[in-house]
């Protein structure tokens, strides 16, 4: 069998959906079933590998085997002064640098497993498929590449490559409202990749650099590797204070701007997640945008949000993150019991699952101010099952809005007389949400709130009552759907048709496998979480 590592497989996951994207330029645009199936074998083809790279991959190891590097621009800076150390020139450098490790491949995994399913819904698209396809195969490149990239410009492109291509999926191919939610979708985003830009040009100028001895060059870069291990040596440079540098350190990040540096990531990726307020966007987006597109949105794109917290923010400022654990505490008790509440009062299917999806990040972030080994794997753990478990409700909700066009609750009930299967499934999906044990959602809950008990249990306590509460607005939203008189209309309508009820078992599949054996998960988090975190808690908290 080939060994990954001889191979750059990284690489060969990112090209693939391009090289789909290419195969639908060139099919004529009027042969929908021809584009459609290039773009789901451009989708199949990534998770065949994605898989392959998790059975090679070497949870001990912790994945450092697969990182692929290039320098991809070099830009020479001005000598103004002169340099100490005997370095001789400074340079700017962007690199192609690509890795993973046990937090990114299981949302690698899911952005290969949910796209796949989006494009077997992508059925329902009714105009402009070749467009369609170029713009969602655009998006799966740039999920991919955000969550492999170890250089900060390169993950701020792929970032940016997301927010454009979701912008024309949501504008065009959305229902009545779609140019609105695409136009606060960008805004909202926007300013949150330009407060995550300025958080990163910060942290390269200061902890961004290294020297390379063969040249005696200075060099600037937006690497991963080089700003993780500056801010974590206490004798690097930009932890040391003009006197002990010899009176001039350019490099020096005080305690203050480490503070601000991470305040600025927390609002950047925490309107990605979102956090309250920042989730009004979040809900036209759910409300408007096509169903498959929602499928990734919800299941992939707010994943992005709280990998970007953890990666960025967690790791490198550990002691920023510890000082602030109540506060992200807090903010997500209120996603939790907000997104509960709110949920409970709404009478269209779309926006029940759209504050569930605000409540559900709620507990990722109680998760992640638990600052604990068992909080931080529930938190992963919980990103992975709401990914699964709302991409499969929004898949199924496509398929009921295509045969009842409606999904305002008080036009429907009874559908599980003429829709056994689809209402079945809308059952187990609402189950596994609300966080019933043997399926995902219950092991993600848990495990957050057990770590969350060990170090704030009164903020613990009162997200039990969310956890109550999910179940009661699920519970009411699916009875409503599926139960009591049915209307005539919907007495002939069909059930799925093999090509929707494959991704709904496929979907539903992963849920149980991860309820019932979540060491599937939280064996390759477990090194994970002991490589990321340890080393940097014992060099910055002296422990």
């Amino acid at each position: 069998m080939t060994d990954l590592t001889d191979l750059p497989i990284l690489s060969i996951i990112l090209v693939t959906p391009l090289i789909g994207l290419l195969v639908v330029l060139l099919l004529p645009k009027h042969r929908n079933r021809w584009l459609q199936t290039a773009a789901i074998i451009a989708t199949l083809i990534p998770l065949v590998l994605s898989f392959w790279l998790y059975a090679d991959y070497d949870k001990h190891q912790g994945g450092s085997t697969y990182e692929e590097t290039a320098t991809w621009v070099e830009v020479p800076l001005n000598k103004e002064t002169q340099a100490s150390n005997g370095v001789m020139s400074y340079t700017m450098e962007f690199q192609y640098e690509l890795g993973i490790d046990g937090l990114s491949l299981p949302l690698i995994i899911l952005t290969t497993l949910i796209t796949a399913m989006a494009a077997f819904a992508s059925i329902h698209v009714k105009k402009r498929w070749k467009a369609f396809y170029v713009w969602f195969l655009l998006l799966e490149t740039g999920v991919l590449g955000a969550f492999m990239a170890r250089d900060l410009f390169l993950f701020f492109i792929f970032f940016e490559i997301t927010l454009i291509s979701m912008y024309f999926l949501i504008g065009i191919w959305g229902y009545f409202n779609r140019e609105r939610a695409a136009n606060q979708f960008v805004i909202y985003n926007g300013l949150g990749s330009a407060i995550m830009l300025i958080a990163f040009i910060l942290l390269v100028n200061t902890a961004g650099f290294h020297i390379d001895q063969d040249t005696s060059s200075f060099i600037y870069s937006g690497s991963y590797a080089d700003i993780a291990r500056n801010l974590a040596d206490p004798s690097a440079w930009v932890n040391l204070v003009p006197d002990q540098a010899g009176g001039m350190n350019p490099f020096h990040m005080s305690e203050k701007m480490h503070t601000v540096i991470f305040l600025l990531l927390v609002v950047a990726f925490g309107i990605k997640l979102p956090i309250l307020p920042f989730h009004t966007w979040m809900l036209k987006v759910h409300n408007e945008a096509h169903p498959a597109i929602v499928m990734i949105h919800s299941g992939i794109l707010l994943k992005m949000g709280a990998y970007g917290l953890i990666r960025f923010g967690i790791v490198l400022f550990p002691e920023q993150a510890k000082d602030w654990a109540v506060v992200l505490a807090s903010l997500g008790l209120a996603n939790l019991l907000y997104g509960a509440l709110i949920a409970f009062r709404q009478t269209e299917l779309k926006l029940v699952l759209a504050y569930s999806s605000i409540s559900h990040m709620g507990i990722v972030l109680l998760g992640l101010a638990a600052f604990n080994e068992i909080g931080l794997q529930g938190a992963v753990f919980q990103l992975v099952s709401h990914g699964l478990i709302s991409a499969l409700l929004f898949l199924i909700v496509g398929s009921l809005y295509e045969r009842t066009k409606t999904t305002t609750l008080s036009e429907l009930g009874g559908l599980a007389r003429s829709m056994p299967f689809i209402s079945g499934v809308l059952l187990a999906g609402g189950l596994a949400s609300l966080g019933l044990p043997g399926m995902s959602g219950f092991v993600g809950e848990f495990l957050s709130l057990l770590g969350l008990f060990d170090s704030q249990p009164w903020i613990a306590g009162f997200a039990v009552i969310g956890v109550i509460l999910t179940a009661v607005y699920l519970l009411r939203a699916v009875l409503k759907t599926t139960f009591g008189p049915i209307d005539e209309r919907y007495l002939a309508v069909k059930d799925a048709r093999l090509i929707e009820a494959l991704p709904m078992i496929v979907l539903l599949a992963f849920i149980l496998l991860l309820g019932c054996y979540p060491s599937v998960l939280t064996d390759t988090l477990q090194y994970s979480v002991d490589g990321l975190f340890k080393p940097i808690f014992s060099l910055r908290m002296g422990g």
